[in-house]
């Protein structure tokens, strides 16, 4: 092919400005520093809307703290001449959603972006309407929405590389104290009741419960051992969801079912979609595993395990720190303690896809920040790692190499192998140093 495909970048969970376009001109109710619980809570009898009516919040355009670079930076270094631009699209999105609504959203996205780029000269005179094709870049959950699109699309998705970067294939315990205090290293970090109250309503944040092997310690055998069971949970956060349909949604008769209902409800929904991510393979695409670059932050104090015990009141979550581990390298006679590690919110067990063997991960730190890049190493010990992982120099001209194909003459990109993973075994999809 004598082109590059142009890009779609999708942004992680509360990514996306959102506005209320029911008011003119619009208002911004979520933003990097707008975050009105109230206006974007959603109803509990129908939760693809407003709890408060009327209303019409939409999606309007992706953060630019951690998102701006990585897209500014991919435009000028993909193309090869400024008169021949590869566009690189960023997809705003309601992140509030059923990611199988969004995946549908994205879907129709692709289909926009292709017919926009057989628009333009250099890509028509180059044949890209025979054969059109995007490649796809996903931070985070938006890593989750590629996955679950590609899995619909099978063998007629038009996508020619992919890279996710942090994404939570198998959940995060972040997302577990979300919905159970309104804190944690996902969005805002101030614990208040409405935030509690939108995060247990905001259905796509169920989908990022963890499932990682040997990851709950139970002090009970008869509790469950999954977060997708309603009864694995703290009795307080459905008594929570039952007092928010009791104050804000007096019409609603049998309050109590529906409460115990809607929250089963979004457990079987997200528990359904991640079986589709777990079974998902490359074989189902035209993908090869050298197509993929997924790459997982490392060396981050992250939550890796959860303590539940059972009391008269039921399971009670231990939230405390003595899960939050890095034992990145730290003993070379036990390297599969290496594991124990993350980019502070995603653990680095739940960052492996199953459709993607070990030897295909490649790892980064935040010592990988280059020496320039002063502000990304201090917004990364503030933000956290997972956060701001998109500014990092190193992997934009890792994203460059891969999407082009161009070598790597100055040795200026590299990785490390995943545990367990001996340098001689590490097979990453283009060729890297490795630390």
């Amino acid at each position: 092919m004598d082109y590059i495909p142009p890009v779609i970048f999708v942004p992680g969970i509360t990514g996306t400005y959102l506005r209320d376009e029911y008011q003119l001109p619009p208002d911004r109710v979520w933003g990097v520093l707008e975050h009105n619980f109230a206006r974007v809570a959603l109803h509990p009898d129908d939760p693809r809307f407003e709890a408060v009516e009327p209303a019409l919040v939409r999606a309007d355009s992706v953060f630019e703290v951690p998102y701006k670079e990585i897209i500014q930076e991919l435009r000028y270094n993909l193309c090869p001449s400024e008169d021949r631009p590869v566009p690189v699209f960023p997809f705003a999105y309601d992140w509030r959603l059923p990611l199988e609504m969004i995946e549908s959203q994205f879907s129709d996205f692709v289909d926009e972006v292709i017919a926009r780029t057989r628009l333009m000269s250099h890509y028509v005179e180059a044949g890209y309407g025979d054969n059109p094709k995007v490649n796809l870049i996903g931070h985070s959950m938006g890593g989750l929405i590629i996955a679950g699109y590609l899995d619909k699309k099978g063998k007629k998705a038009p996508v020619s590389k992919v890279v996710t970067l942090a994404t939570p294939y198998r959940g995060s315990f972040e997302a577990v104290i979300k919905i159970a205090t309104g804190t944690a290293n996902l969005g805002s970090d101030t614990p208040n009741s409405r935030e509690r109250e939108a995060a247990r309503l905001t259905s796509s944040l169920y989908h990022l419960l963890p499932d990682i092997e040997d990851a709950l310690e139970l002090d009970d055998p008869d509790l469950p051992t999954s977060f997708f069971n309603p009864a694995l949970w703290q009795l307080s956060v459905i008594a929570s969801v039952l007092e928010y349909i009791r104050t804000q949604m007096a019409f609603i008769t049998e309050k109590e079912a529906k409460a115990q209902a809607l929250f089963a409800r979004f457990l079987e929904a997200a528990k359904a979609y991640r079986a589709r991510i777990d079974n998902f393979r490359l074989s189902q695409t035209s993908l090869q595993a050298n197509d993929w670059l997924c790459v997982a932050g490392v060396n981050s104090e992250t939550r890796v395990r959860m303590r539940i015990t059972r009391t008269e009141r039921g399971p009670m979550f231990d939230l405390g720190s003595k899960y939050r581990l890095n034992l990145w390298r730290k003993n070379p006679r036990q390297p599969k303690e290496w594991q124990l590690t993350g980019d502070g919110t995603v653990p680095f067990e739940a960052a492996l896809p199953y459709f993607l063997d070990p030897k295909n991960i490649v790892c980064v730190t935040p010592e990988d920040y280059g020496y320039w890049e002063v502000q990304d190493r201090v917004v990364s010990g503030v933000a956290g790692f997972h956060a701001i992982i998109c500014n990092m120099d190193m992997l934009h001209r890792m994203i460059v190499r891969h999407f082009t194909g161009r070598p790597d003459v100055g040795g200026n990109t590299w990785g490390y192998p995943a545990p367990g993973v001996k340098p001689e075994q590490w097979e990453p999809p283009l060729s890297l140093r490795a630390k």
